[in-house]
This record gives structure tokens, C-alpha cells and sequence, in this order.
């Protein structure tokens, strides 16, 4: 158990750090806490006994430790009041009628991640839940195309399409009608299987345009099906931090984020804001997991926020409360 004392000195370490990322001496805080250098040591050195501080090698500075952050975490922090500009960029967001709930939380997040600069991640539900309502196809040059696919679960997805046909819109129209016409109603993990059986056959080889377009949907669905359920925002906001500053290191970070069964399993069971610190999640020794589970109606996911360990939690665990209550009353 700590005494006031030593929970104002950790709070200023930890803060301190979080802002600087350079180890806090003595002299940085005695005149905060109107006591000598001294007894700010002793206090630092009684913190470090209690494994809440640790020393760099590089200075005679402390840093919070991983226990170090968990104490304040759960002990001293404070929830910190959303600036006015946060909330007007959010309410922007959250007050758009015109977009869909998925819409809605995937671009919330991405502003988060613009506030911060941490990584954010939006895990939906599997696509084996969701059923195409519609396929559209829009295009946008002689050789490329936007296929959209919409599902009953309001889930929007678009993504671009080269084909190597010039295409004219006739085709265009009455390849996309064909496929509607077989695949609506379908659940997203059965589409390929169906578009190779049902729908590939009715496509003549001698229209190569349409066989293009075909193809090209065809990947397109295959991409869904990886990819639909996952959303990772500025993965490389995390070699911003001087903490990654190791080649090795930053390789295995990006990996990670490739990995998409990995990101996975970030997925939230518990409700709350929930915080992992370091070695509590699997993702990671080096970074903190501040994720929340979110439903609304049949919809329901994960949010999070992937930074370092000297991550501004006070700001995050906000923001994210933020993003969770206007969900919840979406």
C-alpha cells in the first residue's frame, strides 16, 4: 500500500514519462512535491523496491515499470475531460444519418487514431453472419471499377477492381445483375463457392468482358471473406514512438499486424473499457491493449487502441467511452 506521498510521485513519473518518454530524476520533481532531492531518491527507490519503478541503462532516471503502470491504472488515474475539439469531431461522425453503424464506429476510430497517433483496430462480427443484400459496381476509368457489397447487417464494403477489358457499361450492368440475382441472400463465407457453381457457368467464355468482371468480383469476394471483419487503422503510427526505434523490433510489430489471426484474437468478451498492459495480452511484451466490446441490436464487436506501454491511458480510456456510449445509444 502506497502513502500519498508515493502516489503523487508515481503519478508524476508515469505522466511525465508519457509525455517526454526520457527517464524522470530527482530534480525534476522535488520543487512539484516541495521536498529535497533526497527524499524524492528514497521515495523512488522505495517504489523501485516495490518493483513499480525501473531504471534505464543509459540513466540514473526512473520509468514506470509494467507493474508500475497497472498501479496507476488502477489506483491513480483520473479520467480526462474531452477537449472541445475532440467532441465536435466525433459528434460530426456520430450525428451523420446517412452512414452505417459499421460506417460510423470504423471512421470514429480513425479520428481517434488521428487524436492520438496510436493504432486503432475495429474487430465486426464474422462474415459468415452477414448476407449480401446488394453488389454494386461503379466505374471509374476505362480499366478500373469500385465493387461495393452490401449486407443485410448494414455492413458497407468497396474496394477497387482492374480489369485488363475495356468494359462498357451494358456489361457491366447485366454481369452484376446475374450475379445479384444468385447471390443475394447469401451468406458472405458460402459466395465463392457459389459464384464458381451457379453463377460461373452462366457466364459464356466468348464474353470476355463479362468474364473479366466476373473474375474480378470473384477476388474481390475472396478478399471479403479474409478481410471483412477486420479493420486496422495507421498501423504505422506505433514507429512514431522513440521506443521502436530497433529495426528487428519494428519488423516484428508490422508483422504482427499482418497477421490477421492474431488480430483476431484482440477481440473483447467483457464489457468496459479494459486495459492490457505489456505481457496481459498475447499481442505483445512492449505495447498496451485499451479495447472495449461494443453491441447494438444483432451488431456487437471489439474497439481498441494499440500504443506503447506509455500510453496516455486517461485520454484513451475517454475517448473510447466516448465512442462505446454513443454506440450503445446509437
Amino acid at each position: 500500500m502506497l502513502n500519498d506521498r508515493q502516489k503523487e510521485l508515481l503519478k508524476l513519473i508515469v505522466e511525465e514519462y508519457i509525455k517526454t518518454a526520457r527517464p524522470i530524476g530527482s530534480k525534476n520533481i522535488c520543487d512539484i512535491l516541495n521536498c529535497s532531492s533526497a527524499t524524492v531518491r528514497n521515495e523512488m527507490s522505495s517504489l523501485e523496491d516495490l518493483g513499480l519503478l525501473e531504471k534505464t541503462h543509459t540513466s540514473s532516471g526512473r520509468i514506470p515499470s509494467e507493474n508500475g503502470y497497472r498501479y496507476y491504472v488502477d489506483n491513480i488515474m483520473k479520467p480526462k475531460e474531452l477537449t472541445g475539439d475532440d467532441v465536435l469531431k466525433l459528434q460530426a461522425i456520430f450525428k451523420n444519418k446517412s452512414l452505417a453503424l459499421n460506417d460510423t464506429i470504423i471512421k470514429s476510430m480513425e479520428i481517434i487514431s488521428e487524436l492520438t497517433n496510436y493504432t486503432s483496430i475495429v474487430l465486426g462480427k464474422s462474415s459468415n453472419e452477414n448476407r449480401i443484400s446488394k453488389v454494386e459496381v461503379v466505374p471509374i476509368g476505362e480499366n478500373n471499377l469500385v465493387a461495393i457489397v452490401i449486407t443485410d447487417r448494414g455492413h458497407v464494403e468497396h474496394k477497387n477492381m482492374f480489369i485488363q477489358e475495356k468494359v462498357s457499361l451494358l456489361e457491366i450492368k447485366q454481369t452484376v445483375d446475374l450475379i445479384n440475382k444468385f447471390i443475394i441472400g447469401t451468406l458472405l463465407d458460402e459466395v465463392s463457392e457459389k459464384l464458381e457453381f451457379e453463377v460461373k457457368p452462366k457466364i459464356g467464355d466468348s464474353i470476355k468482358q463479362q468474364r473479366a468482371i466476373y473474375d474480378a468480383l470473384y477476388n474481390v469476394f475472396s478478399d471479403f471473406q479474409n478481410e471483412s471483419n477486420v479493420k486496422i487503422n495507421k498501423p504505422n503510427n506505433i514507429l512514431n514512438e522513440p521506443e521502436f526505434n530497433d529495426v528487428s523490433k519494428i519488423k516484428t510489430i508490422l508483422g504482427k499486424f499482418e497477421d490477421r489471426e492474431l488480430i483476431k484474437n484482440i477481440k473483447e468478451e467483457d464489457s468496459g473499457i479494459n486495459v492490457y498492459i505489456g505481457s496481459e495480452s498475447e499481442f505483445d511484451d512492449d505495447v498496451t491493449i485499451i479495447k472495449s466490446k461494443y453491441s447494438f441490436g444483432t451488431e456487437e464487436g471489439t474497439i481498441a487502441l494499440i500504443g506503447p506501454k506509455r500510453m496516455d491511458y486517461n485520454r484513451v480510456m475517454t475517448l473510447l467511452e466516448y465512442i462505446k456510449n454513443n454506440i450503445d445509444s446509437k
